[in-house]
């Protein structure tokens, strides 16, 4: 990385030094101003003012105690210590008490487990973004996140939040760009969360941040106040669109079912009728086999079978009327001619005697 310069000036993406807590390191006492307080202090305690070659043990164990005092130090569980030598990297301390060479050796203790929180969208710089279909999507949201690496975030990067809030600020604003914004808005809103987090966390690997992202949460997607009205009012002829679409799809369903089962009744119908036809002609084809046996057997009595068999069943259907000229001379027969065609078949009439005998 051209940034991981990990000591002096110049370190950092953005040209300065790293950033350190003031937990646990900071300036070295004056060591001069310590003797001398340590000296004034000794004059009061002593009887004969400090003076001699008695005072100088007890300033070499005051000494001693400060410089033990500043090279203990402590972890605690959610830190870690690094340790630096002449303001450069030496070695990364878990929790409890430690030892290092002080003055030489400083200690940085950051807190690694902390989980720190950005959120974004306080004003409209941040929270009014571009979507992907060229509309305004009024954005609110927060990330979540921990050091990984110590010496990385100490070193790499002067100001680690600043970092990640820029790059949370442009990735979010990519992830929206290339979204729409009825997708974000609603069933596209956990997969861009993904999106997100994703990008920022390469993004700050990249950087040697030693940064990791724990959760970025989109709390609001929608339309920008000034035309949130018109936007609800689009909504709502949406709504209504689908209402009418979901109606006649219904309607179609159910036509189509009716349809269908009509189609079903009159195929079966169909068939029913086709194979009763078949079957009636089967049966006239093996009666007529039978018929052509015995009319090879017997051809003149077949054939007036036959014809008596025919003649039975027309003479059956037609109307019969009898005249009867036995009823003497002198008598005219009178026929209704106006009501024959009203008689039912078979229904005889009788007249009187003609007057020129014989029947008709």
């Amino acid at each position: 990385m051209p940034w991981n310069n990990q000591g002096g000036d110049g370190g950092g993406p953005w040209g300065q030094g790293p950033k350190r807590p003031s937990s646990g390191g900071g300036p070295a006492p004056d060591l001069d101003e310590i003797i001398r307080k340590g000296q004034e202090k000794l004059k009061d305690v002593l009887p004969s003012g400090g003076s001699g070659r008695g005072m100088w043990p007890l300033i070499l164990l005051l000494v001693v105690a400060v410089w033990l005092y500043n090279s203990l130090y402590r972890v605690q569980p959610d830190e870690a210590g690094v340790v630096l030598r002449f303001g450069e990297y030496s070695r990364t301390t878990g929790p409890g008490l430690h030892f290092a060479l002080w003055p030489v050796e400083t200690v940085e203790k950051p807190k690694v487990e902390k989980e720190n929180k950005l959120s974004f969208g306080a004003n409209d710089d941040e929270s009014l973004m571009l979507a992907g279909d060229q509309n305004i999507v009024d954005i609110k949201f927060t990330v979540l996140w921990r050091i990984r690496d110590a010496r990385r975030f100490l070193f790499n990067v002067h100001d680690p939040e600043q970092l990640t809030r820029l790059v949370a600020e442009s990735a979010m604003r990519e992830v929206v760009g290339r979204t729409p914004a009825e997708q974000i808005r609603t069933r596209g809103r956990v997969k861009a969360q993904e999106e997100v987090r994703d990008l920022i966390q390469k993004t700050l690997d990249s950087y040697e941040a030693g940064i990791v992202i724990t959760s970025v949460q989109l709390e609001k997607a929608d339309p920008p106040p000034q035309v949130l009205d018109a936007f609800e009012e689009v909504q709502r002829a949406e709504q209504n669109l689908n209402k009418f679409i979901r109606e006649a799809e219904r309607y179609r369903n159910r036509v189509l079912g009716e349809a269908r089962g009509r189609s079903a009744q009159i195929l079966e119908q169909a068939k029913a009728y086709k194979a009763r036809v078949v079957e009636e002609a089967k049966g006239e084809a093996a009666r007529f086999e039978q018929v052509l046996a015995e009319y090879e057997k017997a051809p003149a009595v077949t054939r007036k079978r036959i014809y008596l068999e025919t003649m039975e069943r027309v003479m059956k259907k037609a109307g019969k009327f009898i005249i009867d000229g036995k009823s003497g001379p002198g008598v005219l027969p009178y026929l209704p001619l106006d009501k024959l065609g009203a008689q039912p078949p078979g229904r005889t009439l009788r007249g009187a005697r003609p007057t020129t005998g014989g029947s008709k």
